[in-house]
């Protein structure tokens, strides 16, 4: 997709017919980056309707020389739906889940693809190290950051990410056969 440079700097110069444009070129694949995030439709809607706020308000720190408005917007998205998943309230109503909605999630999936992902991945991550069991329940089950888990597991940041990714490296390796 080319940039659109002079619809961009019409947005910039608070023009408001120019960012319903930009709106409609972007939310698609904006609301796509933060849904894989999110993973939460309502809320994948409200980020995407924070971001947009966020494009408005701050336009005038886009610059065409540092990069690509896409790029620039999406690490907007990507951020604000990091923050999401960080705050206090969005752990806590994940927390909160009951069983009967998983259940539901299973029952009305219609791909194979989404039941093994919702519930095949344990059997493979309970055949790692008990190291790996560790870092991947913290980083993956339980929403830890890196930092959070280094902490928890009284281990350096540097080495919890090397063991993170050569335990992603097993993991794949058991998954993909």
């Amino acid at each position: 997709m080319e940039q659109p440079d002079a619809l961009i700097l019409k947005m910039q110069n608070k023009n408001e017919i120019a960012f319903s444009r930009i709106y409609a070129m972007y939310s698609d694949a904006t609301y796509g980056i933060i849904h894989s995030i999110v993973l939460d439709e309502a809320i994948s809607q409200e980020v995407l309707q924070d971001v947009f706020i966020k494009v408005w308000n701050n336009s005038g720190s886009y610059d065409s020389k540092k990069g690509r408005f896409f790029t620039w917007l999406l690490n907007i998205a990507r951020n604000a739906a990091i923050d999401k998943t960080r705050s206090k309230a969005y752990k806590n109503s994940k927390k909160n889940l009951s069983t009967t909605n998983f259940v539901d999630i299973l029952a009305t999936s219609d791909s194979l693809n989404q039941k093994v992902n919702a519930i095949g991945i344990q059997k493979f991550v309970a055949a790692l190290k008990p190291a790996c069991i560790k870092i991947i329940d913290l980083l993956f089950f339980k929403g830890y950051t890196q930092v959070e888990a280094a902490k928890t597991l009284d281990i350096p940041l540097g080495t919890l990410k090397t063991r993170n990714r050569n335990c992603i490296q097993e993991l794949r390796t058991l998954v993909l056969g």
